[in-house]
């Protein structure tokens, strides 16, 4: 039987899977006036710091092209002179992260992370369960900022 963690974190990308799946690519990059970013920023946002969380404190390999950093990072928004991702390869890149995270980590989920974490609101992660654990509300926020965003446009 494999740990809920999984079915968690399954459960919660289904659900941004779903929002998504409504938005085509020029919806996907309109900023609210109420707003700093877009829905293709906050999905690529939830892949980076997943990616991030699962596998870089783990001192696994991410598999995500190296430009996520730049465009996806905390504190940055959409900037139009940057090349940004298709809305579709963010999708793609989502529904097989957690497929990647599950094999990798089914059976490390009590292990000690080679780096440790104190989140913004200072939440200290180290282990990987933690990190996992953590994921669920980062993508559960960021998938509300989608469905406004959806809501405003």
């Amino acid at each position: 039987m494999k740990p809920f963690i999984f079915t968690q974190l399954q459960f919660v990308r289904t659900q941004t899977l779903k929002e998504l799946a409504g938005v085509d690519e020029q919806l996907s990059e309109i900023i609210p006036a109420s707003s700093n970013n877009n829905i293709k920023w906050n999905a690529g946002h939830i892949c980076f710091i997943q990616e991030k969380l699962a596998f870089f404190h783990s001192g696994e390999t991410m598999q995500i092209p190296e430009n996520f950093k730049v465009l996806f990072s905390p504190g940055t928004k959409p900037n139009r002179e940057l090349d940004y991702p298709a809305l579709k390869e963010i999708i793609d890149l989502l529904e097989n992260q957690l497929v990647r995270i599950e094999q990798t980590f089914q059976h490390r989920l009590n292990e000690n992370v080679s780096d440790p974490y104190t989140t913004s609101k200072g939440l200290y992660l180290s282990r990987v369960e933690e990190f996992l654990s953590f994921c669920l509300y980062h993508e559960g926020m960021h998938l509300e900022k989608i469905k406004m965003i959806i809501k405003l446009i």
